[in-house]
C-alpha cells in the first residue's frame, strides 16, 4: 500500500534522550506540520524480568513510553489544526501474551499499549491512535533472539526456530513488508474509523493460544 505522501523528512534523534528528540521534532513541526507518527524502536535487552535491574526498567520506560508521549505532544498541534493525524505504535504480541526471555520488553510494550488506549479517549476527532502487534518477523532482531535463547537453554538453533514456528498457524515467519503494509493502512484515510485498537500481525499465533 502506498500513502502517496509528500514532504517526507529525515530527522536524527536519540530516543534515549526523549526531551531532546521531542524538542527537535517540535521545532520542525512548527514550520511543517507532521500528520503521521509511527513509534517503532528496538526492544530492550532480552532476559528474565527478575534479572532486570531498576535502571534497566526505568531506562526502557523512558526510551519507549516517555519518548512516545513527548513525540505525540510535539506533533499534536499540527494534527489538530489540520483535523487529521495518524499515530501508530509498533509493539508486539507480548502485549496480550508475554514472550519467554523478554521480560523487560513484555513490560514496556504493555505499558505503551495502555498509554495509547488511554490517549484514544482524549485525542481530538480526526486523529487516530492504534497499535500494531507483530508476531515473529524474519529480521536480524529475530535471529538474535533465537541465538540468545539457544545459548541460554543449551539447545540447537534449528530446534529453537522450529519451536517458535510450530505455534504459528500460517506455518512461517512474517516478512517485514507485510508488517509495513499493515502500518501504512492504519496511517491512511481509509482507516479513519479504526481507533484505540491493537491489531495483531502474527499469522494467527494469538488466536491459536
Amino acid at each position: 500500500m502506498e500513502l502517496g505522501a509528500s514532504g517526507v523528512f529525515v530527522l536524527a534523534a536519540d530516543l534515549d534522550h526523549p526531551e531532546d528528540a521531542a524538542r527537535a521534532v517540535a521545532e520542525h513541526a512548527a514550520s511543517e506540520p507532521v500528520h503521521v507518527l509511527v513509534n517503532n524502536r528496538a526492544g530492550p535487552v532480552s532476559g528474565p524480568l527478575l534479572e532486570a535491574s531498576p535502571e534497566q526498567l526505568l531506562g526502557a520506560l523512558r526510551g519507549h513510553l516517555v519518548a512516545a508521549h513527548l513525540l505525540v505532544r510535539a506533533v499534536l498541534p499540527g494534527m489538530t489544526a489540520a483535523g487529521y493525524g495518524r499515530i501508530v505504535q509498533v509493539l508486539s504480541t507480548s502485549v496480550r501474551e508475554p514472550l519467554p526471555g523478554l521480560g523487560v520488553s513484555n513490560l514496556v510494550r504493555a505499558a505503551v499499549a495502555s498509554w495509547a488506549k488511554t490517549l484514544s479517549r482524549e485525542l481530538p476527532a480526526g486523529i487516530t491512535i492504534n497499535n500494531v502487534l507483530p508476531g515473529a518477523t524474519d529480521t536480524e532482531r529475530l535471529a538474535e533472539l533465537f541465538a540468545a535463547q539457544a545459548a541460554r537453554e543449551g539447545r540447537p538453533l534449528r530446534e529453537v526456530r522450529e519451536r517458535w514456528m510450530s505455534g504459528i498457524p500460517q506455518g512461517r515467519f512474517a516478512r517485514p513488508d507485510e508488517l509495513a503494509e499493515a502500518i501504512a493502512f492504519l496511517c491512511s484515510p481509509a482507516a479513519g474509523y479504526i481507533h484505540g485498537a491493537s491489531v495483531p500481525v502474527d499469522g494467527g499465533r494469538l488466536n491459536a493460544l
